[in-house]
């Protein structure tokens, strides 16, 4: 913790007042605490909107001045004074680390030219490295541990890679601290020898090659001027081509100069399929799923008199696409809720296109994969994957059964080649690498990766369902060990926006908690996420969005009726958009839980769009600039809901300083605020200096944080051993 001398000279009060630890107060209290907990002074701001009187205690924080800073770190170390003190957490932490470094995890397998690129984390390795693998050996050509070796230690990351057309040479973004903040280089696959680069301001990793692999051609965000707010960061990006030899030129979006027009708020993007004459362009809007299309020569990109011809408007509800040569697969839900797939030549309109894939109520379709024997589609039953394929000149659509029971998280396909590769996972088996060959019609496991000794079958996974005060039937997965008995401490993870499904992928932080012993996972299936199609979705969104945090409540109370768990053994788990689920149930229903672990979460969503992330986040959550839109925010502001003298359950809120998704002053107010209504239990907020929203964190910071989370639940849970004790420090 800082010293006195230190938090003396900040105009935060950080003085403070000790948690409420008296008698009849929080019995699980840490044993031997004297030291106060930072407080952050009430300076109200009141504004009325639409009628409505709204106060802002904390809206000082979100400058972010080096005052709040300084009151965030004092908060985090606080925190990280009582989780030190948690006798079983080095442990525990060993455990996580060891079980979790035991596995060697794959991402982002593409090949082009007969070489095999993918992200890869060897087992005890801290980051992801990215490989190549061709009739030399396989060989790492971006190394980050020596990356970080040379700057200090601090974190970096892979935020991205695109390998050209030829498999000669591979386009790479990289970021630092969590910040995402990437910068673009091209490298030689052979040699790993760097050809270009770096180049800044390419964070949103839309990347794509010309047929003849000399050009490529990524997303680019604007310069910003010298005292432009950062809330227009993400403004006016625009699409540029990069010979790798001079300076880059825009072609597509605003900075190109010619249309199509876009919106400050909108993004460009392009696809390019080898072989194909046309490029795709998107308009996209934000975090809309439902994206403007429009086609042209893709010879003539760098023409500044190329002329761009509309393909679909968001209105056609398309939300992914690829292509084969002249034709465009497209992916709608238009009239089709759980989605239909669309075929049409790209020189021809939408009004043509034909039907290929028709939608069924119990199948979602979820993504298209050209290949040049045929069109292979993903779709689910439920949560569980399903691959579907309709050869190319034929409309039959063939079912081809997968290796397992589970959910295919990646999958490639090249136009020119037959075939696709499938990475395959589930609950509690990771995930393997899987190439399909159309003529033998197998799967064959491409030995990619490492697995230790390690037996799935000590799991159950049940697929239930609960009720929510509507009568709607709400998806639940329970993961728990065989020999199951009584209630146990139970951990639920919600989300519940964007139409993100939380699908079966394999954890081994979550495996780890369940081999700790009468503990129980749970994935709450909400509205708001896509698990049931585009209908499911809407129901938990603008103005039904209270049914994302309610199906949440359901669910936890279907567990206690089960008698999987109790009140004082349940605690809810969500972070980012899924931070409204968590805050939102912690609000409503104070009484249901013994903890909630609110991670980088969305809590102050009337405030949000005044974040650089906040705009481009309006086509989700809407605008505080209409009545219906400020409502339906005030409606799902956590921070808002929290109310004076009531006793919360216990609450872990996590954030990084680096976080470009959600600004780290949301997190950081709701603390204050909760801290600050008069509940006895604990209230800490986890603060990571070198970290973002959790994407580029190391293994090693990962690992820590899965220590502290597993620790908060133990403790709260009254498991015995568990209480942070700093007697022995005193």
């Amino acid at each position: 913790m800082k010293s006195k001398a230190f938090l003396a000279g900040t105009a935060i009060a950080l003085a403070g007042v000790s948690l409420v630890y008296a008698a009849g107060g929080d019995a699980l209290a840490p044993a031997g605490l004297t030291d106060k907990q930072p407080v952050a002074p009430v300076t109200p701001v009141t504004e009325t909107l639409y009628g409505t009187q709204v106060t802002d205690n904390y809206r000082y924080m979100e400058k972010m001045d080096p005052d709040t800073i300084a009151y965030m770190k004092a908060q985090g170390a606080y925190t990280r004074k009582i989780f030190d003190a948690v006798k079983p957490r080095a442990d525990l932490l060993k455990r996580i680390a060891d079980f979790s470094g035991s596995f060697g995890f794959l991402e982002g397998y593409q090949k082009f030219g007969g070489r095999e690129f993918y992200e890869y984390r060897a087992p005890g390795s801290d980051n992801f490295d990215l490989m190549v693998r061709d009739a030399k050996g396989e060989r790492k050509v971006i190394d980050v541990a020596a990356l970080r070796a040379k700057n200090g230690g601090k974190p970096y990351a892979i935020n991205y890679f695109q390998p050209s057309p030829d498999g000669s040479k591979f386009a790479v973004g990289i970021s630092e601290g969590g910040s995402e903040a990437a910068a673009i280089s091209v490298y030689d696959a052979a040699t790993g020898a760097q050809i270009a680069g770096p180049l800044d301001r390419a964070e949103f990793g839309i990347v794509t090659w010309s047929d003849d692999s000399k050009i490529v051609y990524f997303s680019r965000l604007k310069q910003l001027a010298p005292g432009e707010d950062q809330i227009d960061k993400f403004k006016d990006s625009g699409m540029y081509a990069w010979n790798l030899k001079t300076e880059p030129k825009a072609v597509f979006g605003t900075p190109s100069g010619h249309a199509p027009t876009f919106k400050p708020d909108e993004n460009p993007a392009l696809g390019i399929s080898p072989g194909a004459p046309m490029a795709v362009g998107l308009n996209i809007n934000g975090v809309q799923n439902e994206f403007e299309i429009w086609v042209a020569p893709k010879n003539k990109l760098e023409d500044s008199r190329i002329v761009w011809r509309e393909l679909a408007t968001r209105d056609d509800g398309v939300t992914s696409l690829d292509l084969r040569g002249n034709e465009i697969f497209l992916l709608s839900h238009k009239d089709a809720p759980t989605f239909k797939v669309l075929a049409v030549k790209a020189t021809a309109p939408l009004s043509t296109a034909s039907v290929l894939i028709p939608a069924q109520a119990d199948r979602v379709i979820e993504s298209v994969h050209a290949a040049s024997d045929a069109l292979y589609v993903l779709a689910r039953e439920g949560v569980y994957s399903h691959l579907l394929r309709v050869p190319v000149g034929s409309m039959a659509i063939e079912d081809v059964a997968l290796p397992y029971k589970g959910y295919a998280a990646e999958a490639f396909t090249d136009p020119r080649r037959p075939g696709i590769t499938i990475a395959e996972e589930s609950w509690v088996v990771p995930p393997t690498y899987f190439s399909y060959d159309p003529k033998t019609k197998a799967f064959t496991d491409l030995k990619l990766g490492t697995k230790p000794d390690y037996d799935p079958s000590q799991f159950v996974v049940s697929d239930l369902e609960a009720k929510a005060g509507d009568g709607v039937m709400v998806p639940e997965t329970l993961v728990e060990t065989k020999d199951a008995k009584g209630p146990q401490i139970t951990m639920v993870q919600a989300y519940g926006s964007y139409g993100i499904s939380q699908l079966p992928n394999f954890s081994p932080r979550s495996v780890t908690f369940l081999r700790e012993g009468g503990t129980a996972y749970v994935s709450c299936h909400v509205r708001g996420g896509g698990e049931l199609g585009e209908t499911w979705r809407l129901s938990g969104k603008d103005d039904k969005k209270f049914n994302t945090w309610r199906d949440l409540i359901a669910c936890a109370e279907d567990l206690i009726a089960r008698g999987v768990t109790t009140k004082d053994k349940l605690f809810i788990f969500g972070g980012s958009a899924g931070g409204i689920t968590m805050g939102m149930a912690l609000t409503e229903r104070p009484d249901l839980f013994a903890g909630v672990i609110d991670a980088v979460p969305a809590a102050n969503t009337t405030r949000s769009e005044f974040s650089p992330n906040g705009p481009p986040n309006i086509p989700e959550f809407g605008t505080v600039t209409n009545e219906q839109g400020f409502k339906n925010l005030l409606a799902m502001d956590s921070y808002q809901h929290v109310k004076d003298g009531t006793q919360y359950p216990a609450v872990l809120v996590t954030t990084g300083l680096n976080d470009p998704r959600v600004s780290s002053w949301e997190p950081a107010k709701f603390a204050a605020r909760l801290q600050a209504s008069g509940t006895t239990n604990p209230v800490l907020l986890r603060v990571e200096a070198e970290a973002g929203h959790g994407i580029g964190s190391t293994k090693t910071q990962n690992d820590e944080l899965y220590a502290d989370m597993f620790s908060f639940i133990f403790w709260r849970a009254g498991k015995e051993g568990w209480r942070p004790d700093l007697t022995a420090a005193h």
